[in-house]
């Protein structure tokens, strides 16, 4: 068990092979709940992972635990609104809060016109759906795709209230 403090940081192109085998371990578990071995996050290559990874309306941002990325999370911006999808934590560091510190670390990298936050998850991902709830997000509608349906939620910056933990 290591004990280096968890710092948030952008993901580079160098760390790319490293955030591909992240979110692969990381969305097993995701597949496994909806059957579905062939969701987007463990059938993309690296080639296409370095590709969106360049783009510049892509931001991708990572939690460190020394020189190992532990979690990370991909920011899509589109005029005031940003797009948080991939949340990704490695499997032996779930649980730990570092999902919650990645939602909360993004907001310094975010350009100052945002104003909104979007997430989507599948409807079926209980305990994605809480999280994202608990820290301000509201469901706003779901959109089939494919086999799997996702749930949409938004978060309008600056009126959010995080609910605490005896009451969420």
């Amino acid at each position: 068990m290591s004990d280096a403090p968890t710092t948030i940081a952008l993901v580079d192109d160098d760390h790319a092979g490293e955030l591909l085998t992240l979110r692969r371990a990381a969305f097993v578990t995701e597949a496994q709940l909806y059957d579905d071995p062939n969701i987007p996050p463990l059938t993309q290559t690296l080639h296409e992972l370095r590709e969106d990874m360049a783009r510049d309306d892509i931001v991708t941002v990572g939690a460190w635990e020394g020189n190992r990325l532990i979690g990370s999370i991909r920011v899509e911006l589109e005029g005031q609104k940003a797009t948080l999808g991939r949340l990704a934590v490695a499997p032996d560091k779930q649980g730990r809060g570092i999902g919650t510190q990645m939602l909360v670390g993004v907001a310094p990298y975010l350009p100052p016109e945002i104003t909104e936050i979007w997430v989507f998850t599948g409807k079926d991902s209980k305990q994605n759906l809480s999280l994202y709830t608990k820290h301000g997000y509201e469901e706003q509608y779901d959109q089939a795709a494919g086999d799997l349906t996702y749930t949409y939620l938004r978060r309008v910056l600056g009126s959010v209230e995080v609910k605490d933990e005896t009451t969420a």
